[in-house]
């Protein structure tokens, strides 16, 4: 049994917050780069000059890449021969974040009693925080600092089974359209299918952060993965919604088995500054 105090914990959660605000993951800046080396729309070329302008100076500066700082969202992966010690690990994660934001002057956006009072938790506390208990001796955090813009238009349906894909396909081109600009595109998206309704939720935020050009394993799925990102960008939208080629930067798809009646489907989308960052323990 390997033991990690949480004060180890509360200092990595206070630097990923820092790190994920202000400090784009490779891959997102490599697909940026790329978007703008294949853009046709003369306008949106010259706004993901600017998108790729931001996040460099944003590192270089130490200043947040997006004035909405985020939701703190934490996925753990504990390791069942993990034992932590002095204190409690929810309460580690949310004092980590606490000291992220303050220390990082970093946007507050948090509120207690969300549909009236609405007052300001002062510290973006609590974290919304996702466990799964894996094989090893090792913690991986990975934290998702989740604007509003793009989480709004977060969509779920649940279809009969006899959908099938055009379904799922149509659903995900239709949610694209409606959201226009208001996610930030290019975009990065995030598809889950099957399990049970929170389930595939969960399924689509974890895909957010697969990475761009990182397709499922499964091939039928990552075939499905090209054929959605090539339709979402023959929408036109394009970055910022000026009309463009490059709606999205990727679609990544998750799956789970499901009941033999359901065939639920989430959707959830990140905007063009794709932040996440991670730490093992």
């Amino acid at each position: 049994m390997r033991e990690i105090h949480v004060d180890k914990i509360i200092d990595q959660i206070e630097q990923l917050c820092i790190n994920a605000t202000h400090r784009l993951p490779e891959d997102i800046r490599a697909g940026l780069r790329n978007a703008e080396s294949t853009e046709r729309n003369p306008l949106a070329q010259k706004i993901l000059g600017a998108l790729i302008q931001n996040f460099t100076l944003a590192e270089n500066h130490m200043i947040p890449l997006c004035q909405d700082t985020g939701t703190a969202v934490v996925f753990v992966e504990l390791g069942q021969e993990v034992h932590i010690i002095g204190g409690d690990l929810e309460n580690a994660i949310n004092q980590g974040v606490a000291r992220g934001y303050q220390k990082g002057f970093l946007r507050a956006s948090i509120v207690e009693h969300p549909f009236t009072s609405r007052n300001n938790t002062q510290n973006n506390t609590p974290a919304v925080i996702h466990y799964e208990i894996v094989s090893g001796d090792k913690l991986h955090l990975k934290l998702i600092p989740k604007g509003a813009g793009c989480e709004n238009m977060t969509r779920f349906a649940n279809f009969l089974p006899r959908a099938g894909k055009d379904a799922i396909v149509e659903f995900l081109l239709r949610t694209v359209e409606e959201s226009g600009g208001n996610p930030c595109p290019p975009l990065v998206i995030g598809v889950g299918i099957g399990g049970t309704a929170e389930y595939a939720m969960t399924l689509a935020k974890k895909a957010i952060v697969r990475g761009v050009g990182i397709f499922n394993s499964d091939p039928e799925v990552a075939a499905l993965e090209q054929e959605l990102r090539t339709k979402v960008n023959a929408l036109g939208i394009g970055p910022q919604a000026v009309g463009g080629v490059n709606t999205a930067l990727t679609v990544n798809v998750l799956t789970h088995p499901t009941h033999i009646a359901s065939l639920p489907v989430a959707i959830n989308i990140q905007c063009h500054s794709a932040r996440s960052w991670d730490a093992y323990l």
